[in-house]
């Protein structure tokens, strides 16, 4: 009985042998975060059906705050199903009167029966109505919702320091936290589902009750062993999901390398393709056997929870049929009860399943708000002391820097001064941490020990949006946007309109004239070969977009600036690079 009633836990397989080989070792994410400060998933029932309202609560308050109106619509037509659910069983019981317990000729007893059906059928166009009503109104409120809530992901994403998204555990809840959007929709139509259940269940346990009220609980009796089964189904898939989410990034990773066109000529000429697509099925049959546990077992707990159903579903019949033989109940009575209690079962049952969808959807949306929290404890502090306008110099001080996955030290007491207007070329071997200068000289990166100051102001008193508004920077990986040419520059300092015609200074700068000229649309020229009819560039190419993003950027500035710049010409010709620029 363990396996049914005990915490949901996760069976370790087999890792495959391609997973070792590739990856060093299995691909897992570590559920640990469950022992503690999120306790609340150690996937009981009772932990689930304690930490759900909450949950539901939240994404009715956005869709509160998307559409009100939408949902108190909503709202009205639910209950106003229910209240036509009662209404159409009292009409079915008058008919069953009329039919069982009338008196008269078969004709006298049809037309006796006749108003209770002409009833029947109107509540029923009633009810079709209020039902196309919250269809409609659910259907404009799920978009909205989820435009929300993936609004809210993506701000936060974007708005967190750089060394989060160095960190390998907050990547992995950036992962898992993308799942919530589209779970926030989907609760929106499974809490219409489950306000219309419970509102149909109260009208038939109010009738059920009025006619014998021993009834009641056998209803129940019914429907709760399917959905205990299900919300454990639930829990399973859910600890599944989350444990095998690195493993199915990583097939994914494999399955776009053998697409991408960077690389392309590798998966040709060494004959990586054949390699990797062995890997990936042996992967692929690694996954397949956990789905295939997944199916078993979930067999195995609905098998058993429709078996107590049935005995459930067997008593009540039972206790019908006493109260039948005993005079306590008439056929009458009874030929409504039985429609009641098929109805009140289907009733609960979907009620069940649909708090048990709640439930799942509701793990993926309590992922997003964990995200949003940890986010908004990581992210960019904003205020601060303004930037002078004028800063004499730049001062590091002892700076120490360390990524949170290494155990030496980028930066080890670091100390630079760089006045400004000045060039300074900082040489290197590789890894010696030169890059991560640049992001500390940016801002981006904080030190973690020592200080730097800008003018006699330390950094971190700064308001930071002030400091990045100062800084230009053209990194050695530096984005290749999937837009025009134009725009590839302007983004440099996106809030800036320009013409063809402010930009060409950019262009002239950086050696670009060349490379915007051979473009079929000159710099309106979509620079995304993934779009039908885009050009692509080749890496030297781009360096001069880019050098262009980070001139038009320093060109537009209202005040003194620090341009920074990594390896700006690596992939240029000799001949024709520009002159290397610095702070």
């Amino acid at each position: 009985m363990k396996r049914f009633f005990g915490p949901v836990r996760m069976a370790e397989p087999q890792v495959s042998d391609a997973e070792q080989e590739l990856f060093g070792g299995p691909l897992r994410y570590d559920m640990g975060f469950s022992q503690h400060e999120h306790a609340t998933l150690d996937l009981t029932m009772m932990s689930a059906l304690r930490s759900m309202p909450a949950l539901v609560g939240a994404t009715l308050r956005m869709a509160w705050n998307a559409d009100r109106r939408a949902l108190i619509a909503v709202a009205v037509s639910e209950i106003g199903q229910g209240i036509a659910a009662a209404v159409g069983l009292l009409a079915i019981n008058s008919v069953m009167h009329a039919l069982l317990g009338g008196t008269g000729n078969a004709t006298q007893r049809l037309h006796a029966l006749l108003p209770g059906l002409l009833a029947a059928a109107a509540i029923a166009v009633v009810n079709s109505a209020l039902a196309a009503w919250s269809t409609s109104r659910a259907g404009r409120l799920e978009p909205i919702v989820e435009r929300i809530a993936t609004t809210q992901y993506l701000a936060a994403a974007a708005s967190v320091e750089l060394e989060a998204i160095d960190d390998p555990d907050f990547r992995r809840l950036v992962d898992i936290a993308q799942h919530g959007p589209g779970s926030a929709r989907r609760m929106i139509g499974t809490c219409v589902a489950a306000l219309n259940g419970i509102i149909s269940l109260i009208a038939t346990a109010g009738v059920l009750t009025v006619l014998h009220p021993s009834l009641l609980p056998m209803l129940v009796l019914i429907a709760a062993p399917r959905g205990w089964g299900a919300m454990r189904v639930a829990q399973e898939r859910y600890v599944s999901v989350m444990t095998w989410i690195e493993h199915v990034r990583a097939s994914r990773l494999i399955g776009n390398l053998l697409t991408e066109r960077t690389a392309a000529q590798e998966v040709r000429i060494h004959a990586v393709g054949a390699f990797l697509l062995s890997r990936y099925k042996r992967m692929a049959e690694s996954a397949e056997a956990e789905q295939e546990r997944l199916a078993s077992s979930k067999a195995l707990t609905e098998w058993f929870a429709a078996a107590l159903s049935g005995l459930a579903m067997a008593a009540t019949y039972g206790t019908m049929f006493w109260l039948i033989t005993s005079g306590q109940m008439s056929l009458a009575v009874a030929g409504t009860a039985v429609i009641a209690v098929r109805s009140g079962s289907a009733s609960l049952g979907a009620l069940v399943m649909n708090v048990n969808q709640l439930h799942e959807e509701s793990l993926y949306v309590r992922d997003h708000g964990r995200f949003l929290a940890q986010a908004a404890q990581r992210a960019i502090p904003e205020g601060g002391a303004p930037v002078p306008d004028q800063v004499k110099q730049i001062v590091l001080d002892r700076v120490t820097y360390r990524y949170p996955d290494r155990e030496s030290p980028a930066l080890d007491h670091v100390s630079l001064t760089l006045p400004m207007g000045s060039v300074t070329a900082v040489v290197g071997e590789n890894g010696s941490g030169k890059s991560t200068l640049m992001k500390v000289l940016s801002g981006l990166l904080l030190p973690q020990d020592g200080t730097m100051r800008w003018g006699d102001v330390d950094i971190a008193g700064l308001d930071r949006a002030q400091v990045f508004e100062r800084v230009a920077l053209l990194t050695q990986d530096f984005q290749r946007w999937p837009v025009t040419a134009a725009m590839n520059i302007r983004l440099g300092r996106p809030a800036y309109t320009a013409s063809t015609e402010d930009l060409q200074p950019s262009v002239e700068y950086a050696g670009a004239g060349p490379v915007i000229a051979k473009l079929a649309d000159g710099l309106q020229s979509l620079l995304a070969r993934m779009f039908h009819g885009a050009m692509e560039l080749s890496g030297g190419e781009w360096q001069r977009v880019g050098l262009a993003r980070t001139h038009w950027r320093s060109a537009t500035s209202q005040a003194d600036s620090v341009l920074i710049v990594d390896e700006p010409t690596s992939e240029m010709d000799i001949y024709r690079s520009c002159s290397p620029t610095g702070m």
